[in-house]
């Protein structure tokens, strides 16, 4: 699998010094190896996105919604081959590589309705001042890097592949080492539906390749999701250059639980919010705050179902949890464990690496964790919950936003009223009453503090890839 780079509508070979080793997490071994992309290859793939501009944002929206729509309509006919390389190399469940490809499908249907859209947003613009007129056109943003990352490959690249082509943008798209070949489907689709040459440019490598793209001065905007730590490197590159980025970074969410809520409910919404995806997560609700008069009855139920949760290979059987998608997570995640016997945290669930091939963690509870506890306070990124107990409303609104991310949250109550004042009063990008972590395109996605900046989906993440011009003629 050398020739693993799409550049100006052609495969072609790594030239990078990094050899790409794509890992099975359930067995603990690779299964593909492919060579990274040299900076000269950045260097190409940013020169025929930049070839193709022209060209591509002068194509109808009518055009571009077709491709859209063919892209929707190409991913499902690869069903079955993206739903078990979603379980193959990140270890997913399949109904939850099911949700993965149904989710990126959707992406690419609305973007394609948006884009139908979009002539509708040039219009006049009524002046106060006597004599003159104005108008708006809308405009692609220009030459994109997308850099995505390894917990929601395919979806993530959705999620900005998709608005960034409705707005007539091209683009450069780097996905994580961690899980390169399935964005590789978009290169295949792209060939299959003819799109034209370097509109859409695929590279992939480890962090040279990455930092080649991020500080690119041929890019016009950058969008990036993953970590705080390399969030931070990204937007270093991007001020260099005064470049816009929008970054989806990290969280440690909480999930509040009213002691007016149905405890098996309230089970089952932890349960998701932490497990889902092995925790690894930026939106997994890491933070359970139970009020007192709940507590002593939800906690006990909580740890059983977190006892029960069927961990293991989604490809040889039925399970709730996969592994941790990689080496370095599952290694990270056993640190936290040493940290939480360190802290003298108390354990009702898993607690530790499970002893078996492959990087495999038990379901994780701790309770009555202090607020100054690395496991309270840092996103660990697997499913590792800590909780703590609350009083008051007020109590429980304070320590939800006492945190440095505002990515998500949670509330659980019977009382809407109540679940809806709380929801307003979080610092958060977005609430979820009573529910599961049901996230729909029409949406927005995106935190506050140190979450990240900006949104993706919606038409929040369509105008992320716009410009706003604004023509204005005298009329004496």
């Amino acid at each position: 699998m050398t020739t693993s780079h799409y550049i100006a509508g052609r495969w072609v070979e790594g030239q990078g010094s990094d050899c790409i080793s794509v890992n099975d997490p359930a067995l603990g071994l690779p299964f593909a190896e492919l060579m990274a992309a040299s900076v000269a290859q950045v260097d190409q793939a940013v020169a025929a996105a930049r070839e193709a501009l022209h060209a591509w944002k002068q194509t109808s929206t009518g055009q571009r919604a077709a491709y859209l729509r063919g892209f929707a309509e190409q991913l499902g006919q690869r069903r079955e081959a993206l739903i078990t390389l979603q379980m193959r190399n990140n270890g997913k469940p399949r109904h939850e590589a099911e949700i993965d490809l149904d989710d990126a499908i959707a992406t690419f249907n609305y973007y394609a309705d948006l884009a139908e859209q979009l002539p509708q947003k040039n219009c006049d613009v009524p002046l106060a001042a006597p004599g003159f007129t104005a108008r708006t056109r809308l405009e692609p943003v220009g030459v994109v890097g997308l850099i995505v990352p390894w917990n929601f490959p395919l979806v993530t690249s959705a999620w900005k592949l998709a608005p960034a082509l409705a707005a007539g943008c091209t683009v450069v798209l780097k996905p994580s080492e961690v899980t390169p070949l399935i964005e590789q489907t978009y290169g295949q689709i792209a060939d299959t539906l003819g799109l034209p040459a370097g509109v859409l440019n695929i590279v992939n490598g480890k962090a040279e390749t990455g930092a080649a793209l991020s500080g690119h001065n041929g890019l016009d905007k950058l969008s990036f999701t993953g970590s705080n730590s390399v969030g931070s490197q990204v937007m270093r590159s991007a001020s260099a250059q005064c470049r816009p980025v929008t970054l989806e970074l990290g969280g440690k969410s909480a999930i509040v639980v009213f002691d007016d809520c149905d405890v098996e409910q309230a089970v089952e919404w932890i349960v998701a919010g932490i497990s889902w995806n092995a925790g690894q997560m930026c939106s997994a609700t890491s933070r359970l705050l139970v009020q007192d008069g709940i507590a002593e009855a939800l906690l006990p139920r909580l740890q059983a179902a977190l006892d029960n949760l069927r961990v293991g290979n989604p490809l040889s059987e039925e399970v709730d949890m996969g592994p941790l998608t990689s080496q370095a997570q599952w290694l990270k995640v056993a640190s936290y464990f040493a940290t939480a016997r360190e802290e003298g945290l108390q354990c009702l669930a898993g607690g530790k690496a499970l002893d078996r091939d492959g990087w495999f963690v038990s379901p994780t509870l701790y309770v009555d964790v202090p607020a100054d506890s690395r496991l309270w306070t840092e996103e660990i990124f697997g499913p590792v919950l800590c909780a703590r107990r609350f009083a008051t409303e007020a109590q429980a609104i304070a320590e939800a936003n006492d945190s440095r991310f505002g990515l998500v949250a949670t509330v659980c109550s019977a009382d809407l009223e109540r679940a809806e004042r709380v929801a307003d009063a979080l610092d958060v990008g977005h609430v979820w009453i009573n529910s599961v972590q049901a996230v729909f395109v029409e949406t927005s996605w995106g935190g506050t503090k140190g979450s990240g900046i900006g949104r993706e989906l919606g038409p929040w993440g369509l105008s992320g890839y716009l410009s706003v011009k604004h023509v204005t003629r005298c009329l004496g």
